[in-house]
């Protein structure tokens, strides 16, 4: 990331969300609150007379407008079969993408939901529709601007090549030989056959109830990949648990759409390409102050003796 930008992006004020608020044509108050976001800058702004918007700027240089608008159309495409969502606020020139200086924007309505504080075995068929909804939207056209789920994405051999100064010399080795394992097993997956656009980052911390119905939130890594990648993250971790939740999620899914069962076996795979990822992702974002605070274990030993033995496990295992 260019150093300006870098140090414009992490010092984001007050005056930078008034002024991109009011060149799209809101009315904000000037009361400003910073929301969570590990990957970008989001803020909820005060309105007068109206509810409040959310702002987010997107992290410089991950994203072209390309990529983001196709998020954006994605969005729309999945309101329109009305399914719950919530899409983009369009400015006064009805664009849902503006440029603030050297950043990205898009303002967001409110949302109005909350995490469920466990999810019973009932909801799965519930949760199972709601993909199936989201998968059928998916299927329906490639999408040209995102990534690919595979070993071609920034999680995949770029974020091993990239880790490589970063891994406890003691135990690289190791480390490198799982990894490369794991990698090839991807690679030899026939995932041509079942690549469609799907939210990319369905884990159960993106997923909210408001009350009435349970929808999906952050579809900030949407992309091509396999349906599989959208459910295995919601799943419990036991066996026996899993299983019962995977009946009542297929029998919701498969209400809507026929699952592909023969992807229930590539589970342990992505989990693994998961871990390298995540792993791949710190070690980008290292330069911004909030990282090293919020993983302060990265880099030492006892990080990399944890992650190599939990890659060693799912690629004997496969």
């Amino acid at each position: 990331m260019d150093l300006k930008n870098s140090h414009h992006f992490k010092n984001l004020d007050a005056n930078d969300v008034l002024l991109a608020s009011e060149n799209a044509g809101f009315t904000p108050t000037g009361e400003i609150s910073q929301l969570n976001s590990y990957e970008n800058r989001v803020f909820q702004v005060q309105l007068e007379n109206s509810e409040p918007v959310i702002v987010k700027f997107y992290r410089p240089e991950r994203w072209s407008a390309e990529t983001i608008q196709e998020e954006h159309d994605f969005l729309f495409e999945l309101a329109a079969e009305d399914f719950p969502v919530h899409v983009p606020l369009k400015d006064k020139n009805g664009k849902t993408l503006l440029k603030q200086k050297e950043f990205f924007v898009t303002f967001f309505p409110k949302i109005k939901g909350r995490l469920p504080q466990e999810i019973l075995l009932k909801d799965y068929a519930e949760i199972g529709r709601r993909l199936a909804q989201l998968h059928n939207v998916g299927a329906r056209k490639w999408a040209e601007h995102r990534p690919v789920l595979d070993t071609s994405h920034p999680g995949g051999w770029a974020s091993l090549d990239l880790l490589q100064n970063w891994i406890s010399p003691e135990i690289r080795n190791r480390y490198n030989k799982a990894a490369e394992s794991l990698l090839q097993h991807i690679d030899e997956l026939p995932l041509d056959q079942d690549l469609i656009r799907i939210h990319g980052d369905a884990h159960r911390g993106n997923l909210l109830h408001n009350g009435k119905q349970f929808f999906f939130i952050d579809f900030d890594d949407f992309c091509n990949g396999p349906a599989i990648q959208d459910v295995w993250m919601l799943l419990s971790g036991d066996k026996e648990s899993f299983e019962n939740e995977k009946e009542n999620f297929l029998q919701g899914y498969e209400e809507l759409r026929d699952f592909p069962h023969h992807q229930w076996e590539w589970i342990p795979l992505f989990r693994g390409f998961r871990i390298l990822s995540y792993a791949g992702w710190i070690a980008r974002r290292w330069s911004d102050p909030s990282f090293p605070k919020l993983f302060p274990e990265f880099g030492t030993y006892s990080y990399w003796a944890e992650e190599t033995e939990a890659l060693e496990k799912i690629v004997w295992s496969y």
